[in-house]
């Protein structure tokens, strides 16, 4: 073999040599593991906001050690063809783009829920049930056991708010979640009341009123003072609210939630029907948020005793009945 030939061959393998270990440092670069052995403090949980976009997910990653390259990590994820939930993953750093990527478009092990002002606990069962994929006996159970466990706590301590929560957390852990949510929120408020002579129960059984009743947080504390209005002359409430969550408890929950009442309904024999019955129901009647229960300590003084609102949720007020049926006649008809 010449010496021409044997030099190509030499420049050729150092080329191959080159190249081989190019690659290599070009995959740890893009997509390898930002460490290759595994720590307590290289492993952890990674959450994925609600409304967060993928480039700001990606940038996450970078920031936090779990990537080496976000412009391999967008390729490696490309590939994959499904999109990131949002939620809690369990990562770690030893993990390469493709194991990242694998654990990202899987079922997060934990869940956001949201849960908004004003539901009554069963329509939060069925929120849960759905986002943790909880059967029908999961669903039963947190309706008639795990929330029915305190006589004070049947209802209006399931807190209104966003909860990121394992999606194989016991619904009885859930319900302790969100009962401890409301005891902290609630908490500041407890003396506050106990001050104006104000059981926390009465409270709120009110602001579970008027979450219902409220077209936004500026009618709160006047809905709020008239409600203190009506109790005060021992007058019956007659909210429509109320109604409505008498008879769904009737209807057994079969029939929806919150529609409007009829005037039949206003005759079912319920103390929950406020119709009826003097005072207020037995228990509130939603989970209600911080400004309802805000509105009924801090409620606007008025001699009103009515109120309505009209086609664009403006709410009136009247001091007597004959300016409620006027307001009926200007506002409804």
């Amino acid at each position: 073999m010449s010496k021409v030939i044997k030099k190509w061959w030499f420049w050729a393998g150092v080329s191959l040599l080159i190249l081989v270990v190019s690659s290599v440092i070009a995959f740890q670069l893009f997509f390898g593991a930002p460490q290759r052995r595994l720590s307590e403090t290289e492993a952890g949980i990674f959450t994925v906001g609600l409304q967060i976009s993928q480039k700001q997910v990606i940038e996450d990653l970078s920031e936090q050690g779990y990537i080496r390259s976000p412009l391999g990590f967008s390729f490696t994820l490309s590939r994959r063809n499904k999109s990131i939930e949002p939620g809690a993953y369990n990562l770690n750093k030893n993990m390469n783009a493709w194991e990242v990527a694998k654990t990202l478009t899987s079922t997060p092990y934990m869940k956001w829920v949201v849960i908004p002002e004003g539901l009554r606990k069963e329509e939060t069962g069925e929120r849960l049930a759905k986002i943790l994929g909880w059967d029908e006996k999961q669903l039963h159970d947190w309706n008639y056991t795990y929330t029915a466990m305190d006589y004070d706590h049947l209802e209006g301590v399931y807190f209104p708010d966003t909860y990121l929560i394992p999606v194989n957390e016991s619904g009885l852990d859930v319900a302790n979640r969100l009962r401890r949510r409301f005891d902290e929120e609630f908490a500041p408020y407890m003396t506050k009341f106990l001050k104006q002579n104000v059981k926390w129960t009465t409270a709120l059984k009110i602001a579970s009123i008027v979450q219902r009743e409220a077209a936004g947080k500026e009618d709160m504390p006047l809905i709020a003072g008239i409600l203190w209005n009506r109790l005060l002359k021992d007058m019956k409430l007659e909210v429509d609210a109320t109604v409505q969550y008498a008879r769904d408890d009737r209807d057994n929950l079969t029939t929806g939630f919150w529609k409007p009442i009829t005037p039949a309904d206003k005759e079912i024999d319920s103390k929950y029907n406020t119709y009826k019955y003097t005072g207020l129901p037995p228990f509130p009647i939603s989970n209600p948020g911080l400004d309802a229960i805000d509105a009924v300590l801090n409620s606007t003084e008025t001699d009103c005793l009515y109120y309505l609102h009209d086609s664009n949720r403006q709410i009136h007020c009247a001091k007597t009945y004959r300016e409620h049926l006027a307001n009926i006649e200007k506002y409804l008809k």
